[in-house]
C-alpha cells in the first residue's frame, strides 16, 4: 500500500507544478489500488491510500489550483472582451439602418446574413466559455475534481473561446465586405501596390 504514496516520485520533482500531471496521478492511483483496499488502513499510518495520497501530494494539488486559476483568468479577461465587442456590434450593424424602417440597410444582403449568425455564435460561445471559466474559479479544488470535473470544464472553455474568436473573425471579415462593396477589387489593387512599393524600398542597394 506504501507503494501508492510513492508514485512517479522522480516526476514528481521535476513537473510538480502541473494540474494535468495531477490528473495522470489520479488516474494512476486509482488504477493501482483495488476497489477492495481502497478502504484499508495501511498498518504503519493507520491510513487508507487515497489519505496517504493526500497527504504526499499537498503541494502538488496547491500548485496545480495555482495553474488552473491563473488560466480561467486569463481566458475570462478574453472571453469578456469578446462578449462586450459582439454585444456592441449586434446593436451597431454595418451599414447602419433604414430611417423609416428601422431594418438594417443591408439585411437582403448574404454577407450580412453571415454577419448576424457569425456575431451570435461569437456571443453565445464567448458567454458561455466565461461562465465556464467562472465555475473553473469559484470551484473548491478538491483532488478529485482534477480527475474529471476541472478538467472537462477547461476543455468546454478553451473550446467555446476558440469557436467564439474565429466566429468574431468571420464577423469582421464579413462586415467589412458590406462596408466594401464593389471596391473590394479597387482595395485589393491599392493594397497590393503599397505592398510591392513596400518590398522595393526595404530592398539592399
Amino acid at each position: 500500500m506504501s507503494i501508492v504514496t510513492r508514485i512517479s516520485k522522480c516526476k514528481c520533482s521535476m513537473i510538480c507544478k502541473n494540474s494535468k500531471f495531477l490528473r495522470d496521478e489520479l488516474q494512476e492511483l486509482e488504477s493501482i489500488v483495488d476497489p477492495v483496499h481502497r478502504e484499508t488502513k495501511n498498518l504503519t499510518d493507520r491510513m487508507t491510500p487515497k489519505a496517504l495520497f493526500t497527504k504526499k501530494h499537498k503541494e502538488l494539488v496547491k500548485e496545480g489550483e495555482k495553474s488552473m486559476k491563473e488560466t480561467a483568468t486569463s481566458c475570462t479577461v478574453v472571453g469578456a472582451l469578446i462578449v462586450t465587442m459582439m454585444f456592441a456590434a449586434a446593436f451597431t450593424v454595418p451599414g447602419g439602418n433604414n430611417g423609416d424602417t428601422g431594418l438594417p440597410i443591408f439585411l437582403n444582403e448574404k454577407a450580412f446574413k453571415i454577419f448576424v449568425v457569425s456575431d451570435a455564435i461569437s456571443l453565445f460561445s464567448s458567454t458561455t466559455s466565461v461562465m465556464t471559466f467562472l465555475g473553473i474559479l469559484t470551484s473548491r479544488y478538491a483532488e478529485d475534481d482534477f480527475l474529471k470535473s476541472l478538467p472537462r470544464k477547461m476543455i468546454l472553455g478553451l473550446f467555446t473561446l476558440f469557436i467564439s474568436i474565429v466566429s468574431m473573425m468571420i464577423a469582421f471579415s464579413s462586415a467589412l465586405l458590406i462596408m466594401l462593396d464593389g471596391h473590394t477589387s479597387h482595395f485589393a489593387f491599392q493594397y497590393s501596390n503599397y505592398l510591392i512599393h513596400l518590398d522595393a524600398i526595404s530592398l539592399p542597394c
